[in-house]
């Protein structure tokens, strides 16, 4: 299983938010390109960044900052979220070095632009689910809707969709432990890879969502900034 270290970013610095509330932030870093080097020299495999300004925003805010860390690390896989509501914005990111963008109000709100930006670049966009209490939001975790993260799967199971991101929002920044019920409920009804985030908080966390023996890969944030655990530990655990 994949451990992906997260960078959000919030007026250019590296924070980490609790349940998604843009006024409950923990500065970690004003210097998210050396937050970056440091993951890679620990032997990331792929970096998760969210440009959390730019989903509130509905539009890239902090991507310059995510460009400077593609440029500098152009054999290193990136994918990055927030704010990308539109063909071009993706294709932008895309261009720029990225190798993925998360793309989830758009899955919601305008299913058929991502599902033609799929058909032209097959295997680049990772579908972001983002629900509380069992249904979807969208723009930021700002927005409702009336879907589930299951309708979501379904409608873009033939889409060459890289890979899926569950967050479950209550538990994201909480150090609660991740919803590993609902993540792997989500992983048995698709093929897609599908990706467990927020609230892991300790190894154990980790070993539980191996055990699954389903999910793909776990996204990791607060509890790596706390020093609830090493990046080395995190990858030990996610092998047993």
């Amino acid at each position: 299983m994949l451990v992906i270290p997260a960078i959000d970013l919030k007026d250019g610095k590296c924070v980490r938010l609790r349940e998604g509330k843009m006024h409950e932030e923990t500065i970690f870093s004003e210097d998210p390109l050396s937050i970056a080097s440091s993951w890679f020299a620990q032997g990331a495999e792929l970096l998760h960044i969210v440009d959390l300004d730019g989903a509130v925003q509905g539009k890239p805010i902090n991507h310059e900052i995510v460009f400077k860390i593609a440029s500098q690390f152009p054999d290193k896989r990136i994918q990055i979220g927030g704010g990308i509501r539109n063909f071009d914005t993706a294709l932008n990111y895309l261009e720029q070095g990225i190798e993925r963008v998360i793309m989830g109000t758009s899955a919601v709100e305008d299913p058929d632009l991502l599902k033609d930006f799929c058909k032209r670049y097959p295997e680049r966009v990772v579908l972001g689910i983002d629900a509380l209490n069992g249904i979807v939001k969208t723009q930021g975790w700002l927005k409702g809707s009336e879907v589930t993260p299951s309708d979501l799967v379904k409608d873009f199971e033939g889409d060459s969709i890289a890979a899926i991101i569950f967050t479950d929002i209550s538990k994201d920044g909480m150090m609660i432990g991740p919803n590993i019920a609902a993540t792997s409920d989500l992983a048995r009804q698709t093929d897609i890879p599908v990706i467990a985030s927020g609230g892991v908080s300790s190894l154990e966390h980790i070993s539980q969502l191996v055990k699954e023996k389903i999910i793909s890969g776990v996204i990791c944030g607060r509890a790596l900034y706390e020093n609830s655990f090493t990046y080395q530990e995190a990858l030990k655990a996610s092998e047993t």
